[in-house]
């Protein structure tokens, strides 16, 4: 599977898309869906959850383990991704489709990877 190269990383394998200049929404990559094995419960944070840079948000259950989703800005959680409640193997299906998570009002963020450092941290890992 190709990254998008328009998304930035982190190196703990979570996705980051920006929306606006302080709205983004997260999910997890190709990478990280593919250590879970098959994902069968996603338990995403509540709107309105005021957030701070590195705070353990969601967690990710699959048939081998049970993985937590932190986020990687401070700001407040604005939408989750409702439909994964009733498919969390659609994470599994389309990685970088199935958003967790939109975090608005950001006023800190961790260092974010692109897509040719990420590749890096993958290629260390495998």
């Amino acid at each position: 599977m190709s990254r998008p190269t328009e998304l930035n990383y982190l190196a703990t394998h979570e996705w980051v898309k920006f929306i606006d200049e302080t709205t983004a929404i997260v999910g997890i990559t190709d990478f990280a869906q593919e250590q879970l094995g098959d994902i069968v419960f996603v338990e995403l944070p509540e709107v309105d959850q005021e957030v701070t840079k590195g705070d353990q948000v969601a967690e990710v259950e699959s048939v081998k383990t049970v993985s937590d989703i932190y986020t990687p800005f401070t700001g407040v959680i604005s939408k989750i991704n409702t439909e994964l409640e009733d498919a969390p193997e659609s994470v599994n299906e389309a990685p970088f489709e199935n958003w967790l998570f939109e975090v608005s009002n950001i006023t800190d963020k961790e260092e974010l990877l692109g897509l040719e450092d990420y590749n890096k941290v993958v290629e260390e890992e495998a």
